[in-house]
């Protein structure tokens, strides 16, 4: 983990509540793997008080960047700071994902549902420096919460837009879209971000069909480090049972490793 506390802003890009930035940080960039995340001070004033926490969306040299949604106090603050102002940064953190082994020529599945889409442009540059064979998936409310899809396409990787109301491509769920899609294109593995509902329904295919998925769990986080206990799931690993930290196990967790809430049913 690095702590860097002069990360210049060096890009914004905004589509009304979703915002790109670009952050020259040479000790995270060099470290960054797909999958992990960074913990930002919003301001340097004492509110928030808490640091909060971004997926890594993309690593270019000495940069990087993250997508996130206005949502909240903070992300609302961070949305309207400027290129060249200055942020306090901890990273990278977290375990990322799985990509040990050969990925050539495999069928690799990328969904994310809305703003889970931000650790998926880092992660399907990687597998297709890999020649892994990508499909993304990328489902939303409306056309509107696509914004990044013209990025993907940009880049050659192929995705497969939905959307609940219909305005861009298939109209419904992401993950009926999917598997609809999954007749043609069986994957070798599948990697996913997103709300808990849409994370589950991925698991219970990915169980049904026996097919290795991980998934990036979205959580509150108070520390980022392990040390508050705030943004616990319970697992299932190495046959024990209990309540694990995201931050320290995850983000991304094998599917089959997670017991889901009732809620998320």
């Amino acid at each position: 983990m690095k702590k860097a506390n002069q990360v210049i802003i060096t890009d914004r890009k905004m589509w009304k509540d979703y915002v790109l930035l670009s952050l020259k940080s040479p000790q995270i960039a060099s470290k960054a793997l797909p999958g992990q995340f960074i913990m930002i001070r919003i301001t340097p004033h004492s509110y928030p008080l808490l640091r909060r926490p971004f997926s890594i969306h993309a690593v270019e040299g000495e940069s990087i960047a993250i997508f996130f949604q206005k949502s909240g106090i903070g992300t609302n603050i961070l949305g309207l700071r400027k290129i060249g102002e200055m942020l306090d940064i901890l990273g990278p953190l977290g375990n990322g994902f799985g990509l040990k082994g050969d990925f050539s020529h495999k069928k690799t599945v990328l969904i994310g549902g809305g703003r889970g889409i931000a650790p998926l442009f880092f992660l399907a540059n990687s597998l297709a420096d890999r020649k892994a064979e990508i499909r993304t998936f990328y489902g939303g409310k409306t056309s509107y919460d696509l914004p990044l899809k013209e990025n993907f396409e940009a880049n050659g990787l192929k995705v497969f837009c939905s959307t609940e109301d219909g305005s861009l491509g298939y109209k419904g769920l992401i993950t009926d879209y999917f598997n609809l899609e999954m007749r043609q294109f069986r994957p070798d593995r599948i990697f996913a971000c997103g709300p808990d509902a849409m994370l589950k329904t991925i698991a219970d295919i990915a169980a049904i069909e026996n097919i290795p998925a991980e998934l990036s769990l979205e959580s509150i986080m108070g520390c980022g480090i392990g040390a508050c206990w705030g943004c616990v799931k319970r697992l299932k690993k190495d046959g024990v049972t209990g309540w694990f930290r995201i931050c320290q196990e995850g983000p991304v967790i094998p599917a089959d490793q997670i017991i889901w809430a009732e809620k998320d049913k």
